[in-house]
């Protein structure tokens, strides 16, 4: 990777509980459109600095702005665990928006969302009067299997700690293997920045209690969120692992028959692609700035 570095940027967001500290990972623009705003908002249990290989590359066109979501990252814990759910993460995305874009005098931005981020910005855009222009929704649709939410739940929010680095990262190679086929330098940068010290050796850099709504969600049938992706009209990219089993391929398909959606597909890779290799990132750009490359 390029020697070019974020600033992180806390700020502050209300709370059913209060007045909380955000955080995001600030990628100043490297090109000649500063204006142009992309946010890049993760999955369930990760942070905003799974976006570093992407916000290099694309900071060239936009300012990126990488959010923790609330319990994650550097963004402050709640201390009702009942809310940790997408109320809360919405709001604090759209507060953080009008901040950002009051900031930078824009009326719109771009989105890419993983999982969790693809469904908040999903949500956010079926909204009327929404900023979001663009949209990559990476390895997520309107259809939630259940055996995908089953398989979740077997290591979200487990309050693991780890004796060593080397242990973590033998941990989530083996949780995450369907990211994808990462090299060494990815797998170390996930570690590094997914993880933090504390009393007996390392953890993960999230609020075990995100799992208790979480496990909530595991119902006796598949989650249909129809009636917010039927709303969605912007342009939208939705990117694939072949082998993932939460998009399945014919949501996937029906989904790409509207008229505004792109499907990218990456051989492979289960749930979620990492948005680490080339080829992912190139798909993106591209569709963000048609005429680029990597």
């Amino acid at each position: 990777m390029s020697t070019i570095e974020p600033q992180r940027i806390d700020y502050r967001f209300q709370t059913p509980e209060g007045e909380r500290r955000g955080s995001y990972h600030l990628w100043s623009c490297q090109g000649p459109t500063p204006e142009r705003v992309l946010f890049c908002v993760h999955g369930l249990t990760r942070n905003a600095r799974d976006f570093d290989y992407l916000a290099r590359v694309l900071s060239q066109d936009y300012t990126v702005i990488c959010p923790d979501v609330a319990g994650r990252g550097d963004s402050e814990w709640l201390t009702q665990p009942e809310l940790y759910g997408y109320p809360v993460y919405i709001s604090q995305m759209l507060q953080l928006l009008q901040q950002v874009m009051a900031e930078r005098n824009v009326t719109g931005v771009d989105w890419v969302g993983t999982s969790m981020g693809g469904l908040i910005g999903m949500m956010i855009a079926a909204q009327p009067l929404h900023p979001i222009r663009r949209m990559v929704m990476n390895d997520v649709g309107y259809l939630i299997p259940k055996a995908a939410l089953e398989r979740l739940a077997t290591y979200v929010g487990k309050r693991t700690v780890f004796p060593t680095l080397y242990a973590a990262e033998a941990h989530l190679r083996t949780v995450a293997a369907t990211f994808g086929p990462l090299t060494d330098e990815q797998w170390t940068h996930l570690i590094t920045t997914g993880t933090e010290p504390c009393d007996g050796g390392f953890r993960f850099r999230y609020d075990p209690a995100i799992a208790e709504p979480f496990k909530d969600m595991i119902l006796s049938e598949d989650i249909n969120l129809m009636e917010f992706w039927s709303q969605v009209s912007i342009p939208t990219l939705l990117i694939r692992g072949g082998k993932s089993d939460l998009l399945l391929g014919p949501t996937a398909r029906e989904m790409a028959r509207a008229d505004h959606v792109e499907l990218a597909e990456f051989e492979g890779i289960g749930h979620a692609p990492a948005l680490m290799a080339r080829d992912q990132i190139r798909t993106i750009r591209q569709f963000l700035t048609p005429g680029t490359d990597y």
